[in-house]
């Protein structure tokens, strides 16, 4: 009986040093272990054999395999059954409140252009469609806090490095003062004798005070979101940080001006009319941009929802625009054209919101652009230690 324990049964140790090593005969117990004298680079080949050390194909192309690569490629899909990113805790109440901050803003805007042109009508409407949508903004902000305290205690501090803090602030100074203006609208109702005579004859100056103060507020009320979403780790939010904020910016107008084709006379929209092809044309470029200048990120804003979302806000924010310019004599036209943009605007934003939270379902959203990054660095490093041993003097070592 061989005193040799059974777990190394059968067990072979090999001499590693191959010009030393005598091969195994045939019919001699082991020999079906070894392939010639290298039973470590034929255990190799059988693994690359079997695919193991495959790489596979990407993007169309088979590339040679490492045989000491034994282990292929990961996909990575997710960390332990978890996504990379945590989708945003944000519902559609933000992206509702993004079209009617924009709204308030491109209408604050138009409403002082029509009162330096004595557009009463114009200024009338603009100015409560304004008042209506900072309203709806505060209500669907406030929706999403949970609790109407949590607004007031954001305003306990001012935080100029937060986005969120910087946007509450301008939100508080733009909520009153567009307030005001669309409350002196009210000014030709008054008697014209007496306290709230006086009152009336007051209206006029401080409306148009309050007006110009709501308007000098509103690129910060229009854009201040697109900061607040590229400051996330969003990947379609962060990447077209660039981007967003001229997108966000041109909706508001092409929405202000959308507003005021719907609700002004057709005599005074020649103000909404060219604020129409300006703000469409803003945000139809950067969007274009948005969508195909950053790789792979850029991808969700062309697959489902969000795809479907921008394609829709695109051609009705450029049929908008053509019917701004064509509807300078038509009522109905001048109706049609700034429902589409208004519309469109409401898409755009949806947009935007859906592709945010698509790029963090799909881990490769992530991985990806970090990896061609680290990729960036590494070819801008060996390049400066290359141009830095070129000029270093000859004989140095």
């Amino acid at each position: 009986m061989s005193s040799e324990p059974p777990q190394l049964k059968g067990f072979r140790q090999e001499d590693p040093r191959p010009s030393q090593r005598t091969p195994h005969q045939p019919g001699q117990p082991g020999s079906e272990h070894v392939s010639g004298t290298d039973p470590v680079g034929g255990q190799a080949a059988r693994m690359w054999d079997a695919g193991m050390g495959s790489r596979g194909e990407r993007k169309g192309r088979k590339r040679r395999g490492d045989a000491n690569a034994v282990v292929p490629d990961a996909e990575f899909r997710s960390y332990y059954g978890r996504a990379v990113l945590k989708p945003p805790v944000w519902t559609h109440d933000i992206a509702y409140y993004l079209f009617t901050g924009g709204l308030a803003a491109g209408s604050s805007m138009l409403a002082a252009v029509a009162d330096l042109h004595g557009d009463v009508a114009a200024r009338r409407a603009l100015r409560v469609t304004s008042l209506g949508a900072v309203g709806a903004s505060a209500y669907f902000l406030i929706i999403d806090l949970g609790r109407p305290e949590r607004f007031y205690n954001m305003l306990r501090i001012a935080k100029p490095t937060s986005p969120m803090s910087v946007g509450t602030w301008i939100l508080s100074a733009f909520g009153p003062l567009c307030g005001a203006a669309a409350v002196s609208e009210i000014g030709p109702l008054l008697p014209r004798h007496g306290l709230l005579g006086l009152a009336r004859r007051l209206t006029r100056p401080l409306g148009s005070a309050a007006g110009a103060g709501a308007a000098l507020t509103a690129p910060l009320l229009a854009t201040y979101t697109a900061v607040l979403f590229a400051d996330t780790a969003v990947p379609s939010w962060h990447e077209p940080y660039r981007e967003l904020p001229f997108v966000f910016g041109g909706s508001a107008l092409a929405a202000g001006a959308g507003a005021g084709l719907v609700l002004a006379p057709v005599a005074q929209n020649g103000a909404a009319a060219r604020a129409a092809v300006i703000g469409a044309t803003v945000e139809l470029a950067a969007a274009h941009r948005m969508e195909s200048g950053h790789g792979v990120v850029s991808e969700p804003f062309h697959l489902g929802r969000p795809g479907r979302f921008l394609t829709a806000a695109r051609a009705l924010t450029a049929a908008g625009a053509v019917g701004a310019l064509l509807g300078r004599r038509s009522r109905a036209l001048s109706a049609l054209a700034g429902a589409s943009l208004l519309t469109g605007s409401f898409l755009t934003r949806m947009a935007v919101f859906e592709a945010g939270v698509a790029s963090t379902k799909d881990p490769k959203y992530v991985v990806v652009p970090q990896r061609e990054r680290l990729r960036q660095r590494g070819a801008h490093g060996q390049g400066d230690h290359t141009a830095e041993d070129e000029r270093a003097p000859a004989g140095r070592a």
